[in-house]
């Protein structure tokens, strides 16, 4: 057994020095600097009206608002990578790390928001529901079914198994930690948790992650800014040393610039997932009267991610010095990082934490492998198979080493990325006319709705058609 772990360690660790040192560090970084520049910063320019389209009711009876599709992607996003993502990436990076998640962070808003306008353009119906995403996109818009089909696949592995064995390592870890628990106890109880709530359907994760995700951000964030106020004086000296090691001479020399970028992407992009593919599924969910507006929605998702929520825990674990040490990675650094701020109670309190953080994340994660297995074939049967799977990946993430199931994770995260990439960089443009067509209806005073006859030669939209017209009047 454990010359198999070696040799698919192998095999991982290859894969994934080949896509994050050659590949995806250009693709995200380039990508981001380009759709920043021909949406015209759209991330800056619009940033208000971002906090106003996401307080928006749904566009009639179907599907759900701009605000649970918000909160299914923010589901996703906030988990692991906030609290021990974040603490792997200073582990491994150093401190300058911490600037490259923000780099990758701020230009990959726009590439979020040209992602998760492209999946309300050519999103779908589903009975009462809406369904989309970069498969979806790939089928309408580039006419490649098989190429979505690729896609469909590799996210359904990513988010649906890998990524919630992620999840569950990190909420067994944190319980062993604070209380002793057995991990693999943990994972059964998580595992039926979490099929209470898939089994549900879509109406009932959203049901559950607006309720979560806010109150489980409000009481972390709460606790943050209490440890970054009552250590005010020392912020400066803070971000210093996070420049200086994303820039210093020394890192430069030793290699370490090296390490800081490749962490700060990776671990940038494991939480905020802009470029990934993986939001455009539950941006798609949303009943809006313009695609843009879930764009924009999905654009604010990156920049509360990574600017807020991963900073708070970066600013918590370098206002102490137990990430020198390498005693600890991950969620525990995390945990003794706040013991030293908070005192003792600190490991009961990231355990919880996490717990809501990384349940959710399950939820979130569960239905985008559900929607494109659908892509892929409608069928009850695939869909219970694909259930059972998750709930056993779930236990199997409990007790697995925290290496391996965090390297397969990257693996398949930077092989997502790498497809739905390269396809929004080819049929970018009929995101930024629709965007052309959202802030001129704004300009001219109006609420902006979407036809798809206003860009020319758009096809293959079939909410947005004539008869889905006839359907809002």
């Amino acid at each position: 057994m454990e010359s198999i772990l070696n040799g698919l360690n192998w095999i991982v660790d290859g894969g994934n020095n080949l896509l994050w040192t050659y590949v995806l560090i250009a693709l995200l970084l380039g990508l981001g600097v380009y759709f920043t520049i021909v949406t015209k910063f759209v991330q800056v320019r619009l940033f208000g009206e971002m906090f106003r389209v996401i307080t928006e009711k749904k566009d009639g009876n179907k599907g759900i608002s701009a605000f649970q599709a918000f909160t299914i992607s923010t589901a996703s996003r906030v988990g692991t990578g906030n609290l021990a993502g974040v603490a792997i990436a200073i582990a491994l990076g150093g401190p300058g790390a911490i600037f490259w998640m923000w780099v990758v962070a701020l230009i990959g808003m726009a590439t979020a928001f040209i992602e998760s306008t492209l999946a309300q353009v050519y999103k779908v119906r589903d009975g009462e529901q809406f369904r989309g995403g970069p498969a979806y996109y790939m089928e309408k818009a580039l006419n490649k079914r098989g190429l979505g089909i690729i896609f469909a696949v590799l996210i359904t592995l990513c988010f649906g198994l890998i990524f919630n064995a992620v999840q569950a390592n990190t909420i067994t870890l944190a319980f062993e930690n604070a209380f002793n628990f057995d991990r693999f106890v943990i994972g059964i109880i998580v595992a039926v948790l979490a099929g209470l709530v898939i089994f549900g359907g879509v109406k009932r994760i959203a049901s559950v992650t607006q309720i979560v995700v806010p109150v489980m951000a409000i009481i972390y964030l709460v606790i943050a800014f209490f440890i970054v106020i009552t250590n005010f004086t020392q912020i400066p000296a803070v971000f210093n040393l996070i420049i200086t090691n994303a820039f210093g001479i020394n890192e430069i020399i030793g290699g370490g610039i090296g390490a800081a970028i490749m962490q700060g992407v990776r671990r940038g992009l494991f939480s905020n997932e802009a470029g990934m593919g993986s939001v455009p599924n539950a941006a798609a969910t949303a009943n809006v009267s313009h695609p843009a507006k879930q764009g924009l929605v999905q654009s604010l998702g990156v920049f509360v991610d990574t600017m807020i929520i991963c900073s708070a825990t970066a600013f918590m674990i370098l206002l102490t010095d137990v990430y020198q040490t390498g005693e600890s990675n991950g969620i525990v650094l995390t945990q003794s990082a706040l013991t030293q701020h908070i005192g003792s109670w600190a490991p009961s309190f990231v355990a919880i934490a996490i717990l809501l953080f990384a349940f959710s994340s399950i939820i979130g994660n569960y239905y985008y492998g559900e929607t494109n297995i659908e892509f892929i074939r409608e069928s009850s049967a695939w869909k219970t198979v694909y259930r059972v799977a998750v709930l056993l990946m779930v236990l199997f993430g409990s007790v697995a080493e925290i290496i391996l199931v965090w390297n397969m994770a990257d693996l398949f995260m930077g092989l997502m990325a790498v497809l739905n990439l390269v396809v929004i960089f080819l049929i970018g443009k009929v995101a930024l006319d629709v965007l052309k067509d959202y802030t001129a209806q704004r300009k001219a005073g109006k609420n902006p709705v979407f036809y798809a006859r206003n860009i020319t030669g758009l096809k293959n939209t079939e909410c947005w058609d004539e008869q889905a017209e006839r359907d809002r009047q």
